[in-house]
């Protein structure tokens, strides 16, 4: 009987690194069948998508409770799965969770006591904010495959860890040069070109959006820009919140699909999202302004629990504010355009910053990281070779 996996990943960047998983797994275990919550990538990779990543892909605490039918229901199917009463009729020889902890945790602890093994990849930053559950996540999982160096330690001693290198390390690159790039735009040489990364989430686009394109009307002198477009399925999205940002010429942007690495590599300064793409801007080493607010409610919940300096990615890696960080009220077209501004009228600064994101590619290990994360999934599916759990 072929071994099963069901795969948990409810948001773009779980899909991408989960989609990568896969294809890594089916090399080591051709016949393996793989189930549960992703996007297009997963699908792709081979996947059979049960619940749409989409169905879950929710920003902050009370945009959870506005959407919580669809998450339940899609969190009783799943569990349901783990206990052996989907359509297959039996139980997963492997939980795999990639990031997602709220959801994803809840369902560890249905497959602990369920007695399916749990590997977690790219684990859940509790270590940013609600600490305490650090030892809960640790009990509720087999195997922890982290990406970040510090991760390893934190949880040595608690579970089985280990740190596989980030993902990025070979994925995030570009394909074409900056000249090739700035060409298609039609950008002079002379003309500084800005890329706005306003989140994969619907939610995150209509709150960054306006005010990133509303920033480029106040910088100190005329720039070129485009929009990333995360997925498809937020085109409207982000029309809509280019109109919302007040000034007619944002309107005319190009929003590139599918090129998002390719624009961050060509650009001068990137606006981004505070998360996934914060990093793989890093990874491509071009100075950013992060941003992020959500509804003053979660910001009032996440601020009693976050523990860290920062908030940003790279800063976080880094242990040091490299680059600017709005968070919440401070996410304004004058803010915005403030930094901006101080990177873009200041060459030096901007080297300075280029410099300083170099470490965070050496911080972050070898590339290899699916692989590795891929050897450990194939490895707990067996007692030993040739014989399943």
């Amino acid at each position: 009987m072929s071994p099963r996996v069901l795969l948990v990943a409810g948001e773009a960047s779980g899909d991408l690194r989960g989609a990568e998983l896969v294809r890594e797994l089916r090399t080591l275990v051709p016949d393996v069948e793989v189930c549960g919550v992703g996007g297009e990538r997963l699908r792709a990779a081979g996947m059979s998508v049960t619940v749409p990543a989409a169905d879950l892909s929710i920003m902050g605490f009370t945009e959870v409770a506005s959407r919580l039918s669809t998450v339940v229901r899609a969190y009783r199917r799943l569990r349901g799965e783990i206990l052996g009463r989907g359509p297959n009729g039996r139980k997963p020889d492997l939980v795999l969770l990639i990031d997602f902890p709220d959801f994803n945790l809840r369902l560890a602890g249905v497959a602990k006591r369920a007695g399916v093994p749990v590997l977690y990849y790219v684990s859940p930053q509790v270590w940013a904010w609600r600490r305490y559950r650090i030892k809960t996540l640790a009990r509720r999982v087999d195997r922890l495959a982290v990406v970040f160096p510090f991760e390893e330690e934190l949880y040595r001693g608690l579970t089985e860890v280990t740190f596989v290198g980030h993902p990025g390390l070979e994925t995030v690159r570009a394909e074409r040069s900056r000249a090739d790039v700035r060409r298609a735009l039609g950008i002079e040489d002379d003309r500084p070109l800005v890329a706005l990364l306003p989140g994969s989430r619907g939610a995150e686009v209509r709150e960054l959006l306006p005010p990133m394109s509303a920033a480029l009307g106040k910088l100190s002198a005329p720039v070129h820009a485009a929009v990333a477009l995360a997925d498809e399925s937020l085109r409207d999205v982000v029309d809509e919140s280019l109109r919302a940002g007040g000034d007619d010429r944002a309107t005319h942007l190009p929003v590139l699909a599918d090129q998002t690495y390719d624009l961050v590599a060509a650009a001068d300064l990137v606006l981004v999202a505070s998360g996934s793409a914060s990093l793989e801007t890093a990874l491509l080493g071009r100075p950013m302004v992060i941003c992020y607010r959500v509804s003053p409610l979660s910001y009032a919940i996440a601020r009693a629990l976050v523990r860290v300096p920062f908030f940003g990615m790279p800063n976080l890696v880094l242990d040091k504010r490299v680059v600017p960080e709005l968070l919440q009220d401070e996410v304004t077209p004058e803010r915005i355009a403030a930094e901006a501004r101080g990177i873009l009228d200041d060459p030096a600064r901007a080297v300075e910053i280029q410099a300083d994101l170099q470490r965070v590619r050496e911080l972050l290990g070898e590339p290899g990281a699916a692989g590795r994360a891929a050897q450990i999934a194939a490895d707990m599916m067996f007692v030993e070779p040739g014989g399943l759990r």
